[in-house]
């Protein structure tokens, strides 16, 4: 793999090494081993990291988090398809118990992933990659800040973290609303937001959200648009537009398809990477400052958050 500098990895998009990754991925028994392959890879480097995945998962299997799932459930969501496809190794997405209940590990491992030579704790390296975002977001913010959305807020880690760090620059209140399309990862959010810290998880597509206009002063989406075909992209922008106040914020955090991490990832990790991921394509080769400036937002700032990962902001006209 070359260490210049590229606009995106040369295992995503058009390229023939893209090709070639895509039709190893849709060779139905190579696509499952790569698949259960992956999961054993996180499962192990979480685990020999520190951090107690199999343990985790047991402790929410015991709980009562699934009693959750039906008063958080908005009956009238229909599920788009591009969320119905197996993705993160699960064949149902996110639509799914095991789902949720790994991605509080999950969250660590990939933390941990980031800085591998420098041998910091699972709790250091999960601060360290929300800080180092909301860093860059800090700096485009106008306080007080009153009322905040995270869109794809999965089990509230990224709400959590988000609301904290807000409070610390802050004396006023503040209303935190996490907003995510599966209720299984909704029920743990709220299991385990033990403090009532957020002002209410929300089960609803992003699209198309049943908040009235100029709502938030901030929209976060943190770690989701990789998970996204363009097309669903564009459309929460959008409603992000829609959503936010005059002067309020939108702000990305991904991955960063000009990271040299990334690109010079081993062939067996970005093979892995892509049988898990079925709209990397479309992310890598997607023109993110561009989609928002054409859709109402002046766009301000995209600057490397760490080694792997961009963050991406915006303001609302």
């Amino acid at each position: 793999m070359t260490s210049q500098t590229l606009n995106k990895p040369a295992w995503a998009g058009d390229d023939w090494l893209s090709r070639l990754v895509n039709q190893l991925i849709q060779t139905p028994f190579l696509y499952r081993a790569m698949k259960q392959q992956a999961r054993r890879v996180m499962i192990r480097t979480a685990e020999r990291n520190g951090i107690p995945w199999r343990d985790r998962v047991a402790a929410l299997e015991a709980s009562n988090v699934k009693a959750l799932a039906e008063r958080l459930t908005n009956p009238d969501v229909t599920y788009p398809d591009y969320y119905q496809v197996p993705f993160h190794a699960y064949d149902e997405g996110n639509l799914c118990w095991l789902a949720a209940f790994e991605a509080e590990p999950a969250t660590y491992a990939m933390a941990l992933r980031v800085t591998p030579k420098e041998n910091l704790s699972p709790d250091a390296a999960y601060d360290r990659l929300r800080t180092s975002f909301y860093d860059i977001v800090n700096k485009h913010l106008s306080y007080p800040v009153g009322d905040v959305l995270d869109v794809g807020c999965s089990i509230g880690m990224s709400t959590r973290s988000l609301h904290r760090y807000l409070r610390s620059h802050q004396s006023e209140p503040i209303k935190t609303i996490g907003l995510d399309l599966s209720p299984q990862m909704l029920a743990v959010a709220q299991h385990l937001d033990t403090d009532n810290e957020i002002d209410r998880w929300v089960h609803g597509l992003a699209e198309a959200t049943e908040f009235p206009d100029n709502s938030f002063d901030l929209v976060t989406l943190q770690f989701i648009l990789h998970e996204l075909p363009n097309a669903a992209t564009e459309a929460i922008f959008k409603e992000v537009r829609r959503l936010l106040r005059p002067g309020g914020i939108i702000a990305i955090a991904d991955n960063n398809p000009k990271s040299t991490v990334i690109q010079n990832l081993p062939p067996a990790l970005f093979v892995l990477m892509k049988s898990t991921e079925p709209w990397s394509d479309e992310y890598y080769t997607f023109d993110v400052e561009a989609t928002l400036q054409q859709l109402g937002f002046d766009y301000l700032e995209t600057a490397p958050s760490d080694p792997r990962h961009r963050a991406i902001v915006a303001r609302a006209r």
